[in-house]
């Protein structure tokens, strides 16, 4: 009833304060319904209900900048924003986005998808204001799991360079994808908990508002170092040592205390800091119960809470899993290290068997990297786990802490290539150009799940950084019958005839493909040569040098083209005195991809075995052609 009302920006505000409540149960009821059919960030939506309906009748969002730190728990944002009746195209290719999207909405301040972001780009749009004399408020949310992220402490420090208002929300849950871990958890934990401090802080600045001049003196205190905040918990204060006023905590489930403490918020000058307290999928009981399962959910059953297309086939992260507990098991020295994505990367069976020598450090990914690299300078070996996209994060610490030291640590790159529905921020199709110039590291990947066990195993004992890329989603069990055991930087040939003029050497997933391919064109009397290269590098030259009589090699891989493993296999046939076969790379391009299922949008790269079929049949014609 409610929720028809809310058409366009700041409708939220018609409704009246003793009916909002009501429209908060309808809008987890739409959440709920929507998230079921099209998968989802469902948890931390049903989290921040509240907290976003405060933040929509406390600012006008026709001009207020509010900037969501990841971005995955905007939902409530956009159905305020006018854009409820797209939900059912939720993270369907040409549909609404999963995260705020500036080309979706002037409600969208910032683009965003990776954590630990938004009080940068928040104080550089209220710097701008402030630069520009514009008149708008700038709020920046911000997870209590993102605070273990450098990066925010960075931005703090710089917070109080800015002289007008600028609030930063910080919407405590307890949770980040994994429970969180560290000081930082402890300290906002502790100030959850201090009823002595939120009760005693009330019932003296009441007695003080009541005394002659008692609004002057409240003020005072207010600005003094040895206010009663200072008094009673004046060593977990770091918010207000780095020059940002703190408030709360908040009820982040009472839409009129958030309304009152973002009032009283925007009276600040300078930065302030406005600390609610939330519960992660609050309102649906299976979410509530299960918050981590319910973070990024696939499609399922309102009333049981169950998938409705369970997946039976293992996945490439439920190998890792198996590998690492092998592994664990065989040797000592082995420790794994998450940030914060203990179950999403498939640790969580090694950190109960061996919880001593699992770390989850939280979201941080750089210290993560520099972590391992301690650990593996004491002669421990190192097992990092972490998402495609935001390894790239820990670049420098890779380069210098790692690769620089020649250290044995193993990057295990989950979701690499096209993940699919999380769109631009998450797929995972940067990794192999950014690490491959970096030296003494080895790249590697599996064709099948069969290959990825044996690299597991391989990494054991190789001395060096060694990095292994997987995809999200089930193993493929195909090609068993190819199994050559692996050794340092050589390929494996699966298809070799001297007589076929065309190569496809293929990288990870797109090895079936290329095997694909070439059993479809062997039905039309066109044969290929297929190789897998297992190693972008270093690549195996040998084998290049064996197919280098080949009048076409077309490389094929799931990664940008700019410095990925076909332009390295082109640099080195150029540099070729002798003859050398032309060489055409197959790649996602250069772009960023947006979301849809993984096959759609492998398709809409030209990635797939019909684009592939298609291809050497235009250029066997050419080849036969031109001899």
């Amino acid at each position: 009833m409610y929720l028809e009302m809310i058409n366009q920006p700041n409708d939220i505000k018609r409704i009246p304060m003793r009916d909002q409540d009501a429209l908060a149960h309808e809008i987890r009821d739409f959440l709920i319904e929507n998230t079921s059919k099209t998968g989802g960030h469902l948890a931390a939506n049903l989290g921040v209900v509240e907290l976003t309906m405060a933040l929509h009748l406390s600012f006008d969002l026709k001009k207020d900048k509010i900037i969501w730190d990841v971005g995955h728990q905007s939902y409530i944002h956009k159905i305020l924003t006018g854009r409820k009746e797209q939900f059912a195209s939720l993270r369907q290719k040409g549909g609404l986005s999963g995260f705020p999207k500036r080309q979706e909405s002037i409600c969208d301040a910032f683009d965003t998808g990776h954590s630990t972001t938004s009080l940068s780009a928040g104080i550089g749009i209220a710097q701008a204001r402030d630069l520009k004399g514009d008149d708008y408020s700038a709020i920046s949310v911000i997870g209590d799991g993102s605070l273990t992220g450098g990066m925010a402490y960075e931005a703090m420090n710089n917070a109080s360079s800015i002289k007008g208002n600028y609030i930063i929300v910080l919407n405590d849950n307890t949770m980040s994808i994994s429970e969180n871990v560290g000081g930082v958890n402890r300290f906002l934990g502790n100030l959850r908990t201090s009823k002595v401090y939120t009760g005693f802080k009330g019932t003296v600045t009441e007695g003080i508002r009541r005394l002659p001049y008692g609004n002057d003196l409240h003020d005072l205190l207010s600005n003094t170092k040895e206010s009663v905040k200072q008094l009673v918990i004046r060593d977990g204060m770091i918010f207000e040592d780095m020059d940002i006023v703190y408030l709360g905590p908040v009820d982040g489930h009472n839409i009129k205390q958030m309304v009152r403490a973002f009032r009283n918020a925007k009276q600040v000058k300078g930065p302030v800091l406005v600390h609610v307290v939330t519960h992660k999928g609050k309102g649906y009981s299976f979410a509530e119960k299960n918050p981590s399962r319910f973070h990024g959910i696939a499609p399922f059953c309102v009333q049981t809470g169950e998938l409705i297309q369970k997946e039976n086939k293992k996945s490439y992260t439920n190998i890792f899993s198996e590998c690492m507990v092998s592994l664990g098991k065989k040797y000592d020295q082995i420790v794994a290290i998450t940030a914060a994505m203990t179950d999403g990367t498939g640790l969580s069976a090694f950190a109960r068997r061996y919880p001593n020598r699992f770390f989850d450090v939280g979201i941080a990914e750089q210290h993560a990297v520099t972590f391992a690299a301690g650990l593996a300078v004491a002669k421990m070996k190192p097992y990092v786990a972490i998402y495609s996209s935001f390894l790239q994060r820990a670049y420098d610490q890779i380069l210098h802490d790692v690769c620089m030291q020649d250290l044995p640590v193993v990057f295990c790159i989950d979701r690499a290539g096209i993940v699919g529905q999380d769109g631009q921020t998450h797929q995972g199709v940067f990794d192999l150009s950014f690490l491959m110039h970096i030296p003494n590291l080895t790249l590697m990947a599996p064709k099948n799940a069969q290959e990825f066990v044996q690299m597991m195993f391989f990494t054991a004992h190789f001395d060096h950084p060694v990095a292994i890329r997987y995809p999200r989603g089930e193993a493929i069990t195909q090609l068993e019958d190819y199994h050559q055991k692996i050794e340092a930087g050589k390929a494996e040939i699966l298809l070799a005839s001297h007589a076929q003029n065309i190569t496809l050497m293929a990288y990870g997933t797109m090895v079936e493909t290329a095997m694909q391919a070439a059993k479809r064109l062997e039905a039309e009397k066109i044969f290929v040569n297929v190789i897998n290269l297992r190693f972008a590098k270093p690549l195996d030259t040998q084998m290049l040098d064996q197919f280098a009589t080949s009048s076409l090699v077309i490389t094929l891989e799931e990664n940008v083209s700019m410095g990925g493993v076909g332009q390295q296999i082109a640099s080195y046939y150029a540099r070729k005195a002798n003859h050398a076969p032309r060489v055409m790379i197959v790649s996602v391009g250069d772009q960023f991809i947006e979301q849809g299922t993984v096959q759609e949008l492998k398709k809409e790269c030209h990635i797939d075995v019909d684009s592939i079929v298609s291809l050497v049949k235009k250029e066997n014609i050419q080849v036969e052609n031109g001899r």
